[in-house]
């Protein structure tokens, strides 16, 4: 079972995989109002300490704004803490990228076709959002013929973020994030259409995403954050 957190700030830099529990909606959220979700992977910190899969984040609409014949749609959120164990994290976060419920569903399925005839999990191959694909017999993540992370046999991959400059991502990590379902890579927004990360503002930790149309992105939806900067202390182990 992975550790603990003990007393400890989460690092600036660290990633935060996570699965909004919520659905958005810039016709019908409000501002103040209430969203969630949950870390999908250990999350893996310097000094060999974790945040345990399952730990829940909390943050808030900030405002929403419909579609209308001169302007689009836009909604503001801000990630606030992590909660788990019964005590309250403080977050600054800001987005890298954000993939629909679809796209993390189709990360989940084997691209070996022959996976459905007696093999288990840990011998699927699949293709991370973002493009890299995973080779859980091996535990590869190869992207552009070159080995960029590791895997397990129970879907965890971690990796050095890789920069985007083509899709607007210039940022790497010295040390390996917990990815999930995403690639080293990935940045920016998947299988939600035209809608776009407009701005993720590093001090206020407020994220802007963009569409031509109503906005709606459904709960099940993908979201890679990267902490900003240190929150309060972290729970001791029992």
């Amino acid at each position: 079972m992975a550790a603990c957190l003990v007393a400890q700030e989460i690092p600036a830099g660290t990633v935060l995989p996570i699965v909004l529990n919520s659905s958005l909606d810039a016709r019908r959220d409000k501002p103040g109002q209430t969203i969630t979700g949950k870390i999908m992977q250990h999350v893996p910190l310097p000094d060999g300490e974790t945040i345990p899969r399952g730990a829940k984040v909390v943050g808030h609409i900030v405002g929403a704004q419909p579609a209308s014949a001169t302007s689009p749609s836009q909604l503001t959120l801000k990630f606030d803490y992590l909660e788990f164990k019964g005590k309250r994290v403080p977050i600054t976060a800001h987005l890298r990228a954000l993939a629909s419920a679809f796209e993390v569903f189709e990360a989940r399925m084997p691209t070996n076709a022959w996976a459905d005839y007696g093999t288990t999990p840990s011998d699927w191959n699949t293709v991370q959002i973002g493009g890299a694909g995973v080779y859980r017999g091996n535990g590869e993540v190869v992207a552009d013929g070159a080995v960029v992370g590791r895997a397990t046999d129970y879907g965890a991959v971690t990796a050095r973020l890789l920069a985007a400059p083509q899709r607007g991502c210039h940022g790497t990590s010295e040390r390996e994030q917990a990815l999930w379902k995403f690639s080293p890579s990935a940045c920016g927004t998947y299988g939600l259409g035209d809608l776009r990360i407009v701005r993720t503002d590093n001090a206020a930790g407020e994220i802007v995403l963009e569409s031509r149309d109503d906005m709606h992105v459904r709960g099940g939806s993908g979201w890679l954050l990267r902490v900003d900067s240190a929150g309060a202390a972290l729970p001791s182990s029992p």
